[in-house]
């Protein structure tokens, strides 16, 4: 079943709910939703020869046509490649071109457009501006979706592995329907008066929590910044009541200190849904004193989008359980649509209360990852998701991460891969030997620290490396500070000791 059904049969039903605003203005009602994607799926269709199957790439920030690119693609049963707008151009080039894109739609009339459809033009990819086809679209040529089947690709979604290079996460129809399902039997109540607000990348978990919303009838806000201002929400939330909204614990932090600064007390927020790093003790529970009883916690990957725990808002507000601030550090438990496990290096489970590697089975997993045989074997074993982070669970079924085996980076609630940082440094022609860790930070969580060994024949300081950073990555993979060191510490078979260079942090003055 095409998962764009779901707007269709909206569109039907409710056709003059609102559906799509920007700010507090309404932008479409949900018979325009419906009529604005099928034009976009019909422009892409005789514009561009996009058809069954096909992907196409978006690299935008939210906006109201970033729903109707997304479902206009489905329409049509071509497959949508969402890209982090936060990515470097040349990052984003890497995933259109791997993804065999056959065309990429960008923000019209900037910058950012600019060089996207430079670097795309290098590798042979059309690139086209964000454009809302519906004026040039009779409504009476309007058509229900096309069929697909449910094991058809829907969603490509690229997360970076520890060796640096972005994989594709293959989400299916199917895939993307269980996680909507469990969504409204674990994580939270849907309501068609609900208000879903992207504060946060549509690239990333905000945008997959759009397709039960649609489903319900429900009106999803976008905010005129575009991204994540404390001030705006509390405006939105105040003017139409029932916002809910997916948020890095880093942004609710954040949300938290304005409305201390304010007194604002949350009203008109219904629900905050976070993930994506973890939220210390001392925040969640600010949170509550703040805002009350409004947050509810998961735990995921993008492998297994949003569906591996849950930590549901009247465990997260209890205070009377004696085990209450463990369940609070806990992600939850699992989800309804997987089981869930913490095994050995051999796939055996361990015992409650051990430690071990989480992994996760169900049919919420991905199908594998796009035109890589090799990784998807080393991650999907026996039918289980090996998610590569460590954890314990308690007698009652509550997972604690207790690490990650992966030397990724949270911060701010997005991930960075120290080996895409080394590898930019690296082309530096002064600097010899690199490590990048994370170092603890007071607000995003984690921050980038690059310990860097230079060569003898150039000068060159932390300014020089900042600049050349901006040439190479993102903006907010930049290190934020460098260490010049003359060696790195490496055991007997010369491999770098990260530990070595965390306890340093930890321990020195080098601290945030």
């Amino acid at each position: 079943m095409n998962l764009a059904l779901w707007l269709h049969r909206t569109g039907r039903v409710r056709p003059d709910a609102p559906a799509i605003r920007t700010g507090v203005s309404l932008d479409a009602t949900y018979a325009e939703f419906a009529l604005n994607a099928f034009a976009v799926g019909a422009y892409l269709k005789t514009a561009h020869g996009i058809g069954r199957g096909d992907r196409v790439a978006l690299f935008a920030k939210n906006c109201a046509e970033y729903l109707e690119i997304l479902y206009g693609t489905l329409w049509i049963g071509a497959v949508i490649v969402p890209i982090n707008c936060k990515l470097h151009p040349r990052e984003a080039a890497y995933i259109v071109d791997h993804a065999e894109a056959k065309l990429v739609i960008t923000e019209d009339g900037t910058r950012f457009a600019g060089d996207v459809a430079t670097n795309c033009d290098e590798i042979g990819i059309r690139a086209d501006g964000l454009v809302r086809a519906v004026a040039t679209v009779d409504p009476a040529s309007y058509r229900a979706p096309v069929e697909v089947e449910n094991d058809d690709n829907a969603w490509l979604f690229y997360t970076s592995g520890t060796t640096g290079r972005p994989k594709g996460v293959m989400a299916t129809h199917r895939v993307l329907r269980m996680m909507a399902t469990s969504y409204a039997l674990d994580v939270d109540t849907i309501s068609m008066d609900d208000h879903v607000l992207y504060a946060a990348p549509m690239s990333h978990a905000a945008g997959l929590y759009n397709f039960q919303f649609v489903r319900a009838g429900a009106c999803h806000v976008m905010p005129e910044s575009k991204g994540f201002e404390p001030e705006e929400i509390r405006q939105a939330a105040e003017t139409l009541g029932r916002v809910v909204m997916f948020a890095a614990p880093t942004m609710i932090t954040r949300l938290i200190r304005q409305a201390e600064a304010t007194g604002y007390d949350g009203s008109g927020i219904r629900t905050i849904i976070y993930g994506g790093g973890p939220m210390y003790l001392a925040d969640i529970k600010r949170a509550l004193d703040v805002f009350g009883p409004k947050f509810v916690q998961i735990y995921a990957q993008g492998e297994t989008p949003m569906t591996i725990t849950y930590l549901p808002r009247d465990i997260v507000a209890d205070q009377s359980h004696p085990d209450a601030d463990a369940r609070r550090v806990s992600v939850g438990v699992a989800q309804s649509c997987v089981d869930l496990r913490i095994v050995d290096g051999d796939m055996r489970e361990v015992a409650r209360g051990e430690t071990g590697e989480i992994v996760v089975r169900g049919d919420t997993v991905m199908k594998g990852y796009w035109n890589n045989p090799k990784a998807t074997a080393e991650t999907i074993v026996d039918g289980w998701l090996k998610t590569g982070d460590l954890g314990r669970m308690d007698e009652n079924g509550f997972l604690t991460l207790t690490d990650r085996s992966k030397d990724v980076i949270i911060s701010g609630g997005t991930n960075i891969y120290p080996r895409e940082v080394e590898e930019a440094l690296l082309t530096h022609d002064a600097v010899l030997e690199v490590s990048v860790v994370g170092r603890k930070h007071a607000e995003w969580g984690e921050e980038v620290v690059a310990f860097v060994v230079l060569t003898e024949d150039e000068p060159c300081n932390a300014a020089t490396l900042e600049a050349w950073c901006k040439t190479q990555i993102a903006s907010f993979k930049k290190p934020k500070d460098y260490i010049f060191v003359p060696e790195l510490p490496k055991n007997s078979y010369g491999k770098i000791l990260k530990t070595s260079l965390r306890d340093r942090l930890a321990t020195s003055d080098e601290t945030a």
